[in-house]
């Protein structure tokens, strides 16, 4: 039996300038991984060095299937210094998106993807960010708008803001619930400002966040704790759309809750989990696209979806793929609007704190010769993708 997606489906990979680019050494994540007693791994490095082989990496993707490509720019090339900005960076950029329509593909463009200039000095806290997050988006997409089909104007900004303000595990490293709560308002801010900026200048460009999400499940007695976490983790952002033309859901598993203690409860019993520590969950993916459609009203891009499985293991990464896609399709089934799906990530990278571990990718990178190798879950999607059905 094939379950047919829609008509017009997008079927996409997602990347990360500072995950793949290398040596982007002016932000603050370069600085923090750098740092003397750093809580990260390893250093970021030369990355994929996606900097020089993107046209390779481009016409791969495609040549596998794929008819979009989720990319970001980096702020701190764009702007390396406060006011002063790069012809050339934005020249490396546009022949990106050049090369993503020779090929046949639609690009997704990112903003900003966990990385902050440098002599921003992670101060999404402070309300001023907004304006020069606003003012760096207006630039770029008056350069760059009309070779984009599809912006993200943050990625995971929950993310952002709970580990580098709350819980002190990404870059600035605060421990503040009130500095939480601050980045969190600006975040809010900073996207419903870009939206505007973005459509004023390019109008046929379709706009909207990537949200992280999960499927937040009480255990007994802890379904106010579920609203509550759910309050500042997904509805101050989804609350934030009006406007938008699609939300992008991000999603990777569950997560159990308690009623008192730590909001995850961990693993149940018999479920296995990946390298990132996460529950091998594909149902989660289906839930959330629910809850941002119920929430928003808009369309949903699945932005972000996939696994690291532990060793690696390509038939673990295909079953999850597998069953999560069966899951979307019944979801389109019952009425919900989903216009793509976006696998991360298209190649094995750099994943923030843990360095190069964890393999999300379908495909290999060699860490020294950066030799690309495809692996049988990137063939098998990229059938998928090129069929638009499952079978």
């Amino acid at each position: 039996m094939a379950l047919i997606f829609p008509d017009n489906f997008f079927w996409g990979t997602a990347m990360a300038a500072h995950q793949v680019e290398g040596s982007n050494f002016n932000n603050d994540w370069w600085e923090w991984e750098h740092r003397e007693n750093t809580v990260c791994q390893e250093s970021s490095g030369d990355a994929c060095d996606f900097y020089h082989l993107y046209e390779k990496d481009i016409e791969m993707t495609r040549n596998l299937g794929f008819n979009m490509f989720r990319f970001s720019l980096e702020w701190s090339r764009i702007e390396p210094s406060e006011g002063e900005f790069s012809k050339a960076a934005i020249n490396y950029y546009r022949r990106i998106l050049q090369a993503c329509h020779k090929h046949g593909m639609s690009t997704n463009v990112t903003y900003h993807h966990f990385t902050s200039p440098a002599w921003l000095h992670g101060t999404w806290s402070d309300k001023s960010t907004v304006d020069k997050f606003s003012r760096y988006v207006e630039y770029a997409t008056k350069a760059l708008g009309d070779e984009i089909d599809f912006a993200c104007t943050i990625n995971e900004p929950n993310i952002v803001a709970s580990m580098g303000y709350r819980f002190g595990i990404f870059p600035p490293g605060k421990r503040s619930s009130e500095e939480r709560r601050l980045a969190t308002e600006n975040f809010v801010s900073a996207h419903v400002k870009s939206v505007e900026v973005i459509k004023s200048e390019f109008s046929h460009i379709r706009v909207g966040l990537a949200l992280s999400m999960s499927d937040y499940q009480p255990l007994e007695g802890a379904e106010e704790r579920v609203l509550k976490i759910r309050e500042i983790m997904e509805d101050i952002y989804l609350e934030n759309t009006k406007g938008n033309d699609f939300i992008g859901v991000q999603n990777y598993s569950r997560s159990r809750v308690a009623a008192s203690g730590k909001s995850d409860a961990g693993p149940e019993p018999g479920y296995e989990i990946t390298e990132m520590g996460y529950e091998i969950y594909p149902q989660g993916l289906a839930a959330t696209v629910k809850r941002a459609h119920e929430v928003t009203g808009l369309p949903v891009l699945v932005t972000e979806n996939g696994i690291s499985p532990i060793g690696d293991d390509d038939k673990v990464r295909v079953k999850f793929v597998r069953d999560a896609l069966l899951g979307l399709h019944e979801t389109i089934e019952s009425g919900v609007k989903v216009i793509g799906y976006t696998y991360w990530s298209i190649m094995d990278n750099f994943e923030w704190v843990l360095g190069y571990r964890p393999k999300f990718g379908l495909v290999a990178v060699d860490r020294d010769t950066f030799e690309r190798r495809v692996k049988p879950s990137g063939q098998w999607l990229g059938q998928v993708a090129a069929a638009n059905r499952i079978d």
